[in-house]
């Protein structure tokens, strides 16, 4: 018998659980296939769970959530909770809590998914987004709220040592994945000591790296060539604001929110990493059974990936991919989820 991997299942809001329900499903046949054992949890945590006890997360349930091998997020944010609070008490506290300080988002056009762009040239690139610093961390203040000499500040932490890692992890990704080039992307040229800490970082790591083509550009240039030439892209490197903005636009290009999939990855095995589709939790349309699901269930082949099991990640992937050439419209939460999973 396998060993047992242990899964932390979050539903969240809204459309969160149907479209977890989905991932869960093809998790179970996956499983069957390759003989693999995995304990899974849930945890009613999100709107519903703060409405009824006061709390978005306590202590003791990070410390439980803590014993698992990785994380298995659906959605999070609910419009009868004030905005940030379920987003910095829930999802940030666990990526910061569990050191999950790569953000990899894969930006794919898959064959059969229409993209808005009219290039004919594949696209296929990675985004790793720093996810425990920049101006994420929650430093900065208000002062004389509501009155005409209100203050905000909203303060971007940079760290020597929190740069470095996620570059070199952007460099070490580029060589596990047989790709060619590290694209960093800042703005240097206005954000002087962010920017020159990144730059001079980046020129630092990139020497151990000779066989790695690199280039840098500012965001704004590359928010611009991730519409008009994405093709110029294989790994993307950048900090937590950037990359939360351009990997929109990249699940833009590659056919929409509805497929794009993430993970907060945490390379310290002692800590859980957390996988999740990018989109919202679009609560106007939760229970409707209408929610496409392949974000979560690519966001569950990447967790099977870091788990170890890269074959079953990659049958997981291959199914999407064929379900995603031959899809018809009209098609349920339940019908899209059964149909992968019989594809595998």
């Amino acid at each position: 018998m396998s060993k047992v991997q242990k899964i932390a299942v979050v539903g969240g809001d809204g459309i969160g659980p149907d479209v977890i329900n989905e991932g869960l499903k093809v998790l179970d046949v996956v499983a069957k296939k390759h003989g693999l054992t995995f304990e899974t949890k849930k945890f009613d945590l999100g709107a519903a769970h703060f409405h009824k006890t006061g709390e978005v997360l306590h202590d003791a349930t990070m410390a439980e959530i803590a014993k698992h091998d990785a994380i298995f997020l659906g959605a999070v944010g609910d419009p009868t909770v004030q905005s940030g609070v379920l987003e910095r008490g829930l999802l940030l506290k666990m990526r910061f809590a569990f050191d999950q300080y790569v953000n990899l988002r894969p930006a794919k056009l898959h064959p059969g998914v229409t993209s808005p762009l009219a290039t004919k040239d594949p696209i296929d690139f990675l985004v790793v987004r720093e996810g425990t610093e920049g101006p994420y961390s929650g430093a900065g203040g208000s002062l004389a709220v509501t009155t005409p000499r209100e203050v905000a500040t909203e303060v971007s932490i940079n760290t020597r040592s929190g740069v470095e890692r996620v570059i070199r992890y952007a460099f070490e990704l580029c060589v596990a994945r047989g790709r060619k080039k590290v694209t960093m992307v800042h703005k240097d040229n206005i954000m002087l000591h962010s920017g020159a800490l990144w730059k001079r970082t980046f020129d630092e790591v990139k020497r151990e790296y000779p066989n790695i083509k690199t280039d840098y550009f500012h965001v704004d240039a590359a928010a611009m060539f991730f519409v008009t030439d994405p093709a110029r892209f294989d790994v993307v490197v950048t900090d937590n604001l950037f990359g939360d903005i351009l990997t929109d636009i990249s699940a833009a290009i590659t056919g929409g929110i509805g497929l794009a999939c993430s993970g907060n990855i945490s390379p310290d095995p002692k800590f859980p990493s957390m996988f999740e589709p990018v989109h919202g939790s679009a609560p106007d349309i939760a229970g409707k059974n209408i929610a496409d699901p392949t974000a979560t269930i690519l966001s569950l082949a990447m967790m099977l990936e870091h788990l170890g099991h890269a074959q079953a990640a990659a049958e997981v992937n291959a199914a999407v991919a064929k379900d995603l050439a031959t899809r018809t419209s009209g098609r349920s939460t339940t019908d899209i989820g059964s149909a992968i999973a019989a594809l595998i």
